[in-house]
This record gives C-alpha cells, structure tokens and sequence, in this order.
C-alpha cells in the first residue's frame, strides 16, 4: 500500500470513528424522542435525509462543472460524502482538504476544488435565507424576532453571487497566493442551476424535520410550513456562529424558537437534537454508499490536477 493510499485510508477510519462517536454520543439525549415516533416517520426522517444530502453534492457537482471539471456521479458522490466526514474532525478545513486530495485523482486542480467547495456555503446560505423568510415571519411571530437582521444578509448574498464578484474575488486570492488564474470562469448558469439543488436539498430538510415534528405532536399545514422555516434558520444561523463547531448548540436554540408555535419546549428540543442525530446517520450511510458505488471506477489522469 503507498503512503498516499494510506493517509487516505487513515483519514477515512478517523473520520468514520469520530462520526460514530458523534452519533452515538447523542443516544441518550435523544432516545426518549425516538420513542415517540413511528417506524414509518423515522425512515421517512432519514430517507428525506439522505435526499437533501445528495441535492447538496448534485449543487456542488454542478458549481465544479461550470468551473470546468465534470464529473460522473459515483465519482462526484465518493469525493463529496467521503469528504464531507471531515466535519466530524476537529477542525474546519478537513472536508476541503479531502476533497482536494481526492480530485487530484480525476484531474481537478486543487484551486478549482477549493473554489466549488467554498462556493456551496454563499449558495447555501442564501438559499437557506430566502426559505426562512418565506416560511417563518408570519407563522413563527415573535418566537425568531430576535434573528430579523439575518434577513439583511440576503440582498448582499446575491450580490455577492454574481459570477463577475465571485469570479473577481477567486481571482484575486489566486494572484495573492500566487496560483494561475482559474481556466473557466463561474457563469450565471453555474450559479442558478447550484441554487436550483439547494432549494431542492431545503425542501427534503423541511420533509426530513416535519416528519419529527409530527410525531412528537406537532400537526396541521403551520406545522409543517413551520419544518422548512425552523432547519433553514438553523443550518444558517450554526453556519454564521462559527464559534460554535458545526453549529453545536446554536442550531437547537433556533429550532426551538422556530417551532414554538407548534410544539412545546422539550418536545422542540427533542425535535432538534432527533434531527441532528438523523442527519449524522445520513451522513454515514452516504459516505459508505457512494465507497461502495464508486468502487472499480476509472480515473481520469493526473496531469490537469497536478497544474493547480
């Protein structure tokens, strides 16, 4: 076994271990929540999981090709899901750092990988903004007055967005770290058909907590309105605090808010730490899935990777 394989290897049973411990981990806080709910809403819980999952590298996939770099999708989904265990180390540059390492196999630079990479954040928190303020100023009230200021951070996300101030920024933290200039430019269709896949991961969250949300008494339209709203505050506000590792904490606090009108405090807690603990699982169960897919495939040569 070379020493490259091996590190890679290395990489992968850390991240595996300490995502098992994550899960495990949350057992007995979450486990009188699970009791409650039916066999059917857990699996549907999960199901909606791993379909926001793969939305979520279908939007990096396509952010990756706009740069230049196709990808097939078991290729695509062994680098994203094996790299996005890296979260689960401590500290935040683990999943990119796998990510690059392993498009180096399939001829991706290292500059365009970390561009797509970074590049899924800004697409996911605007997103992840807009659906906050369509589903929750109404229905939610006074229970998330106090996160309205997120609000203002939508105008300068898209902004921010536009292919020519992405495509300015990238260049200009390339010509400082004194790196070529990306071959391909991001374009405005790069940047739609990315934020298309991350609607369409918000709505599977949104079905993945509303049906948490049922089972621990939560029912009717608000309820499920409610669901979308309540995880894309969350996700986006864990994102913003970034004191916090992954969001630990500051997710729950704003779910709980969110859901407020339809569920009691410790039933919205329950609600909040069932789905971190769904979401864990589902990131394992990718990771393993997209090893197994992409097993036998073939790999595109080196060179092009080696230039970034």
């Amino acid at each position: 076994m070379t020493r490259r394989r091996a590190v890679r290897w290395l990489f992968l049973l850390v991240a595996l271990g300490f995502g098992v411990w994550a899960v495990a981990g949350q057992w007995s806080a979450v486990s009188a929540g699970f009791a409650r709910l039916s066999w059917a809403e857990l699996g549907g819980s999960l199901l909606a999981v791993l379909a926001a999952l793969c939305a979520g590298m279908m939007m990096w996939r396509a952010l990756l090709a706009d740069l230049g770099s196709p990808l097939a999708l078991p290729d695509a989904a062994k680098i994203f899901f094996v790299g996005q265990l890296g979260k689960y180390i401590p500290g935040s540059l683990w999943p990119v750092l796998a990510q690059m390492e392993m498009g180096r196999d399939h001829g991706i630079p290292r500059a365009r990988s970390a561009a797509a990479f970074f590049l899924t954040y800004p697409v996911y928190l605007a997103s992840g903004l807009l659906v906050g303020a369509v589903t929750l100023p109404v229905l939610a009230g006074e229970s998330v007055a106090r996160y309205a200021w997120l609000l203002l951070l939508i105008p300068v996300l898209a902004v921010a967005l536009h292919p020519a101030v992405v495509n300015g920024v990238i260049g200009f933290g390339l010509r400082r770290i004194r790196k070529p200039p990306l071959e391909r430019p991001l374009t405005r269709r790069g940047v739609l058909a990315a934020t298309g896949w991350a609607l369409a991961g918000w709505a599977a969250y949104g079905a993945h907590l509303a049906l948490i949300v049922h089972g621990l008494g939560g029912a009717g339209p608000s309820a499920v309105v409610l669901s979308f709203g309540a995880f894309a505050l969350a996700w986006c506000l864990g994102f913003l605090v970034v004191i916090a590792p992954a969001g630990a904490g500051v997710r729950e606090v704003a779910m709980v808010a969110a859901l407020a009108p339809v569920l009691d405090r410790p039933a919205a807690i329950a609600a909040a730490l069932c789905s971190r603990l769904i979401v864990s699982v589902g990131d394992l169960v990718c990771a393993g899935a997209a090893g197994l897919a992409s097993r036998g495939a073939v790999t595109a040569p080196r060179e092009t990777a080696d230039r970034g």
